[in-house]
């Protein structure tokens, strides 16, 4: 079968890599194209090619997508393009919900024999509730990684989906699992000690994020760096340099990309912004503050109150449906209260147990095995029965 995959930014990377792997295993013949990154490149393992790489569509907020605008369009025209003159079986959307529902639309309008099915739903139970038409429309099978989002989607709007796991959490699990063998390395290449703790600085994936967020960060923790070891998670896809930018005056280590995972496994208090990130230091059993400035502060404030239809901006809050980590974002975010927030992180102790104790209340709710094994077994079904 041919299969097409469409991940625009870092965390779809990884997801979309681990689905090829589960989509190898359950059809010998498989081959790929796909919009992505490097993993899904490796995970292909030689059937498959990179058309373009998320890197170059990556922007996020209205200034710089307007700013990008011709570069974004061009991508879709050659998205489409590529998709009609391939003819694949299915193609599989993954989250990038702005970019994918184009592509799902064409496929269905311009009648191509392609099933469409989509891993990772956006986050349509936050804003762009509409958005549901265009899924009912437009993409045959969607596969959720957040157990309420099955209620949303079924019992709200009479949509059917498949609940199919978390893939972060069956990653991070994994991952835990074999941490071990390779942390003295970890410190010593990096040149990081066991007797300091360590605090993580997670300031998003895109240029932008960490333009907005990083610097506050900085700031915030200065007066940590005498008694912790402050470290910033590289993101896949930006540069050292870019980091640079914003690290001079400041004692703290940049990570080369891809250890992330190895970080949050040795911290013991991080600052991160929302999105992944926030539930995987929560599986990783770190505690947090979330960080997240936006424009308009107060004008943000309001329209979380009375517009956005969800409590919550992380997965952790919104998974335990309570505060489990705190939450700066909009007026809330300042250099003082994330100086503060990181404090009685690491000096009170109940406000420690007390979170850890929800974490593990996070991740029993998202145990239903593996995600990507899940949902590659339901496309290779569906796909014969085609």
């Amino acid at each position: 079968m041919k299969y097409y995959l469409i991940a625009g930014e870092a965390s779809g990377d990884l997801h979309a890599s681990r689905l090829i792997t589960s989509l190898i295993a359950e059809d010998a013949d498989a081959e790929f194209r796909f919009f992505g990154g490097d993993k899904m490149l490796a995970a292909a393992s030689g059937r498959g090619t990179l058309v373009r790489h998320y890197r170059d569509l990556a922007y996020m907020g209205f200034i710089p997508v307007l700013l990008h605008l011709r570069t974004i369009m061009n991508g879709m025209k050659q998205c489409r393009q590529d998709i009609s003159q391939w003819k694949p079986d299915v193609v599989i959307l993954v989250d990038y919900a702005g970019f994918n529902l184009k592509m799902a639309k064409h496929i269905k309008q311009t009648r191509l024999q392609t099933k469409v099915c989509y891993y990772i739903s956006p986050k349509i139970w936050a804003w762009k509730e509409y958005r549901i038409k265009d899924f009912k429309r437009y993409v045959d099978e969607m596969f959720c990684i957040l157990p309420f989002e099955k209620e949303f989607f079924e019992q709200k709007h009479q949509y059917p989906v498949h609940y199919v796991g978390n893939p972060t959490a069956e990653e991070v699990r994994t991952f835990i699992a074999e941490a071990h063998k390779d942390n003295e390395a970890f410190l010593r290449d990096n040149a990081l000690s066991e007797e300091k703790p360590i605090v993580a600085l997670l300031a998003g994936s895109r240029q932008q994020e960490i333009k907005d967020n990083l610097p506050a960060m900085l700031e915030a923790t200065k007066d940590f760096a005498g008694r912790c070891q402050l470290v910033i998670a590289g993101a896949p896809a930006i540069d050292s340099d870019y980091y640079g930018r914003f690290t001079k005056g400041y004692d703290v280590k940049l990570l080369g990309r891809g250890q992330t995972y190895q970080l949050l496994y040795n911290a013991a208090a991080a600052l991160v912004t929302s999105g992944t990130a926030t539930l995987e230091t929560a599986l990783f059993k770190v505690p947090q503050v979330v960080c997240y400035k936006t424009p308009l502060p107060w004008l943000m404030r309001w329209g979380f109150d009375h517009v956005i239809k969800c409590k919550y901006i992380s997965l952790v809050n919104l998974i335990a449906d309570r505060e489990v980590v705190r939450e700066l974002f909009a007026d809330r975010f300042s250099v003082g209260n994330i100086r503060a927030e990181l404090g009685r992180l690491l000096d009170d102790e109940s406000v420690k147990s007390r979170m850890l104790k929800d974490y593990d209340d996070v991740d029993s709710r998202l145990s239903e095995g593996n995600a990507p094994a899940n949902t590659a077994r339901i496309i290779s079904s569906m796909l014969k029965d085609k």
